[in-house]
């Protein structure tokens, strides 16, 4: 079953790709991207499911855990199969929703469990077919630096490195006469070597806002989503800001947020800490549970936001490692809705992006409590964004999602309402038309959160 909602001249496609593909690689001319998921031949897609929670459980809350299995790529593209990945898939190490990584030709699977007496346990997995996950090399704790809840992602190095990252509670500092002077927790970056189970590098320090920002209130409560620049000599990562009320030290909800801020350091020595601003974006850069930034083939980096004011946007950090504010994506007018949330997103190559998202006006579910998500495709190049053509449902939720595959211009999806059945579906990314493929069964409480 095909579906087609993106009737694209020829030119127009040449030029949403002009500018994107000049400096594409081998890889890059058969669909590839930056992070080297060019197409394969055959490769294993691995569908994660995640558990609704035992005790008071919200559906689609994912606080029960994390099961996985692997299907053939030509299975996956079979409408007429059907996988039951909550009877028969992998329990993974994860008291909540786990934070899932796999190499790009997804023959080996990463996890550090999140949450429970395990938590921050790095563990690599051999994928085998079904519920075939084989554990590789040895394991490593991370949680002494980054916490029993680590947020972390996989460079795109060629599998070879995890970055975690963690700030503590941050802490509200006065004078000897009780004035306000500033809030700030302890922030720790740790470099995981992937291939021997190794805590590579970590540092920790304290990381400034400006003094007049710190006297407002401003802080980093959280950082996360890590990417490495074109050069491999600067990691970014995103910011989660918030905000004290100097005259009571109580959290504020409500304020005047400051334009969007990432955190860059020298790599591999995870030195040097500065923030850069941006003044497009107003809103957080750390994501979620999934990737927020990429390095695309001009070699720059593009990264979403997340409570922007003015709606999501994607934002352009250029090679010189600072916001290029003549880059202007802003999700609201590329769709033309209102408060759009990007939920979680993928680089596809040749400027093309897909973004699950929220926005104004969304219905929302009865059964989770949550509003719907869809699915665009965003073309950089032009700024501009349609929504992809798939069974939507009230209670479709990708709040939790992580994985998108990318094999060459075709991007794996699964999509499903939360406690019902649904499918994997494969978008080509070039012209946009939408495949049906293998039907995923699902369980009451229980959501599918990414293709692997």
């Amino acid at each position: 079953m095909k579906r087609n909602s993106f009737k694209l001249l020829t030119f127009a496609v040449a030029l949403s790709t002009l500018f994107f593909t000049t400096s594409c690689s081998s890889d890059d001319d058969n669909g590839g991207t930056p992070d080297g998921s060019g197409q394969t031949e055959d490769r294993w897609i691995t569908v994660a499911g995640a558990i609704m929670g035992t005790n008071d459980g919200t559906p689609g809350d994912g606080n029960g855990g994390t099961l996985v299995y692997s299907i053939s790529k030509q299975d996956a593209q079979d409408p007429n199969k059907t996988f039951d990945v909550f009877e028969n898939g992998y329990l993974v190490q994860s008291a909540r929703t786990a934070r899932l990584q796999s190499s790009v030709d997804g023959s080996t699977f990463f996890n550090i469990a999140y949450g429970g007496s395990n938590g921050g346990e790095f563990q690599k997995y051999v994928v085998g077919g079904g519920q075939d996950f084989s554990p590789i090399g040895g394991t490593v704790n991370i949680s002494q630096y980054a916490g029993t809840n680590p947020r972390w992602a996989k460079l795109f190095d060629g599998d070879q490195t995890g970055v975690a990252v963690n700030v503590t509670s941050p802490q509200v500092n006065s004078d000897n006469d009780g004035n306000y002077l500033y809030t700030r927790g302890t922030a720790t970056v740790l470099s995981l070597d992937l291939v021997n189970a190794l805590i590579s590098e970590t540092k920790s320090y304290e990381i400034p806002l400006s003094a007049e920002e710190e006297a407002l209130g401003h802080y980093i409560f959280r950082l996360d989503s890590p990417v490495l620049n074109a050069a491999g000599d600067k990691l970014i990562i995103g910011t989660w800001m918030r905000k004290t009320n100097p005259e009571t030290g109580n959290s504020e909800s409500d304020y005047e947020r400051l334009g969007s801020k990432s955190i860059v350091v020298d790599y591999p020595s995870l030195d040097n800490p500065t923030i850069i601003t941006s003044t497009v974006g107003y809103g957080d850069t750390s994501g979620y549970r999934s990737f927020n930034a990429f390095v695309a083939e001009d070699g720059n980096v593009y990264q979403a936001t997340q409570r922007d004011s003015g709606g999501s946007h994607i934002l352009k950090i250029n090679q010189n490692n600072e916001y290029d504010n003549t880059f202007v994506f802003s999700l609201d007018t590329a769709l033309g809705v209102t408060g759009s949330y990007i939920q979680n997103w993928r680089y596809a190559g040749n400027g093309i992006a897909f973004v699950h998202y929220t926005h104004d006006g969304a219905q929302t579910s009865s059964l989770s409590n949550q509003q719907q998500s869809y699915l665009a495709r965003v073309d950089l190049n032009s700024s501009t964004a349609q929504q992809v053509d798939l069974p939507y449902h009230v209670d479709l939720y990708a709040f939790q999602y992580q994985g998108f595959v990318v094999d060459g211009n075709d991007v794996y999806v699964t999509v499903a309402p939360v406690g019902q059945d649904g499918n994997i579906y494969i978008i080509n990314s070039i012209t946009g038309e939408v495949t049906e493929g293998a039907k995923l069964i699902n369980k009451p409480g229980n959501h599918f959160i990414g293709a692997f």
